[in-house]
């Protein structure tokens, strides 16, 4: 995974650097502020900057650092940007400035920067004084306070942007790394194999944005305990990482964990913010995607918001072997990558890579296994809502639906067959009973489909098994599905014979008991519709007659209701009643429009 983490880094950044200085002392930083001064040190005034990308000195980690040239705040002017400052917080900044100070003072060879040294010592009144007098107004509605850079009065290049300059720290940096090598010996990177660049025990630099991390970053390897090492190496030497490739896979992860466009919703004031390679999956967890050849691979879209024409020509399209939608490179790779913060580390839940062409057989079978007929019309759910259907509804931030969707994007990415816990997780979401308040049903269309999902990936179809439909399938003479059947129509005859009547039914007091152990709760039920039947037959005789023939017909395929059921043949159950409950809505929905045609037609 660092591997192909560091090949992206470095894509990234000859695609970034094109016209720039590439070398790994230098990086790319943003630039809030400019601080003019003129030649003698004197200072001229600051310039707001909105946010523009500099080159500067490469610094992986900023503890104990300063960076030539280019930092915050504490470190140019010891101005400590706290709200609520005490004396630890300005001693910190104290500390922060006098790195900064030690850091420039190592340059003093370097003649383009003798401004800044006449700002900061010979010229301190006019210079530095001035400086830190007239920055805080300038804070006035700043959100975000970033970095200061120096800049001479008349000129367009920043002093560290100088070519003498970035000849220094590239110089420093070169004559350094040849030092730590030459001192602990050569060392072989465990990711590139080679040994040019040392390896060495400092952190590798920060992960930005990470789901439920620090705010100031999170570490993807990181060795800060005795227990962690081994064979007499400290800290990240563990790791074997050099350099080099430490700076590709933090630059590559950010870039996927952070990369996005800012939209504003319409008929909403509020923006929202669209991650190119990120896909939250939850309070915890985030997923990030990329392409060997940094394709766009937009099938990934359709997880979040499936849209049934475009899924459709999707799954045909793959069916067929017809390339027309969405054609790739056969050769390019596609790498999946699921992670989670874990206070100021990064916890790595799943690491995938397979062919472009894998990937889309991968995606087109989902929709295909997750595809559920509902209220007469064929729907595809979201991996989001699907993995919200597993989980507590009625807990805030509930991390079981982080690791279910999890779980779930693998089976939509590489195929396989989600572990069988979910099947037993929607099962208990479905036997709740209906929300009285909004009259919402407690088993929806993603219940049913993470239902087949789950049944057709998880059991052998060789050895008698029966691969469940997206709707009533009357080829299923499975007794568990049939019986799931059964128990529908009975609610439907106590629904008819009851109405508005009806207080509890059947379903919130006997699914349970049903679908576990069939025989002792059909006995009952049996006897139940009985009476109802009995009394619709005084109101709607024609309808009691359709009901119990339909009844009958069913009874008549099932030789006897099972004494008890598996969890595979639950979910069978579950799906039966479903499907035979969204066949009924949909005969009463054909039925009523053809009513609708005939009076039209009458009209006329």
């Amino acid at each position: 995974m660092i591997r192909e983490l560091c090949v992206f880094g470095e894509q990234l950044r000859q695609e970034q650097g094109k016209g720039k200085l590439l070398h790994d002392a230098l990086k790319d930083e943003y630039i809030s502020f400019d601080l003019l001064i003129r030649k003698d040190g004197s200072f001229y005034g600051f310039q707001p900057v909105d946010k523009v990308s500099t080159q500067a000195e490469t610094i992986l980690s900023k503890k104990g650092k300063a960076r030539l040239l280019l930092d915050k705040p504490e470190e140019v002017l010891c101005f400590d940007t706290k709200e609520k400052s005490d004396d630890k917080s300005k001693k910190a900044t104290e500390s922060k400035h006098r790195l900064f100070l030690d850091k420039f003072g190592l340059y003093r060879e370097v003649d383009i920067i003798n401004p800044v040294f006449l700002f900061y010592e010979q010229n301190r009144a006019e210079g530095y004084e001035k400086a830190f007098s007239a920055f805080p107004p300038m804070l006035e509605g700043v959100k975000q306070i970033g970095n200061i850079a120096f800049r001479l009065v008349g000129e367009d290049k920043r002093i560290h942007e100088k070519e003498e300059v970035y000849a220094g720290i590239i110089t420093k940096f070169e004559a350094k790394q040849r030092e730590i090598i030459a001192k602990s010996g050569e060392k072989k990177c465990s990711v590139c194999g080679e040994s040019k660049y040392p390896v060495i025990d400092q952190p590798h630099g920060m992960i930005k944005r990470v789901p439920d991390g620090q705010t100031a970053g999170c570490a993807l390897v990181s060795y800060n305990e005795k227990v962690f090492e081994s064979y007499n190496l400290g800290g990240n030497l563990n790791s074997s990482i050099c350099t080099a490739c430490a700076r590709k896979y933090v630059e590559g992860l950010n870039y996927l964990l952070n990369k996005g466009t800012e939209f504003k919703a319409d008929g909403k004031k509020k923006k929202y913010f669209k991650y190119e390679h990120r896909k939250n999956l939850g309070a915890d967890t985030a997923v990030i995607f990329w392409t060997k050849a940094n394709q766009k691979v937009n099938e990934i879209d359709f997880l979040e918001e499936p849209d049934e024409q475009i899924v459709g020509e999707l799954i045909q399209s793959v069916a067929s072997g017809n390339q027309l939608v969405g054609e790739f490179i056969e050769d390019d790779v596609f790498y999946s990558c699921t992670l989670s913060g874990a206070a100021a580390r990064i916890a790595i839940r799943d690491w995938l890579e397979i062919s472009l062409n894998e990937y889309r057989r991968s995606i087109a079978k989902w929709f295909e296994d997750i595809k559920i007929v509902s209220f007469n019309e064929l729907k595809y759910s979201s991996l989001y809502a699907l993995s919200r259907s597993a989980a507590n509804e009625n807990v805030k931030n509930d991390t079981t639906q982080s690791r279910a969707a999890t779980f779930l994007w693998k089976a939509a990415i590489k195929g396989s067959a989600p572990p069988l816990w979910f099947l037993s997780a929607v099962l208990k979401r479905v036997r709740l009973p209906g929300n009285d308040e909004d009259k919402r049903d407690s088993f929806t269309k993603e219940h049913a489909a993470l239902i087949k999902l789950v049944l057709n990936r998880n059991y052998n179809k060789q050895i008698g098994g029966f691969i469940m439909k997206e709707k009533l399938d009357n080829e299923n003479k499975s007794p568990a599905y049939l019986s799931g059947r059964i128990f529908a129509v009975l609610e439907k005859i106590q629904q008819a014979a009851l109405g508005s009547e009806l207080n509890a039914g059947i379903r919130d007091r006997f699914f349970s008991f049903a679908s576990t152990t069939p025989a002792p709760a059909f006995g009952r039920l049996m006897k139940l519709s009985q009476n109802h039947l009995t009394k619709l037959r005084g109101e709607k005789p024609g309808y009691a007659v359709n009901l119990d023939k339909e009844l009958q017909e069913l009874c008549a395929l099932l030789p006897g209701f099972p004494a008890s059921l598996t969890l595979e043949e639950q979910g069978q159950f579950a799906l039966g009643y479903y499907h035979q409950k969204h066949e009924s809505y949909a005969k009463a929905i054909e039925k009523k429009n053809q009513l609708n045609d005939n009076q039209e037609a009458e009209n006329e």
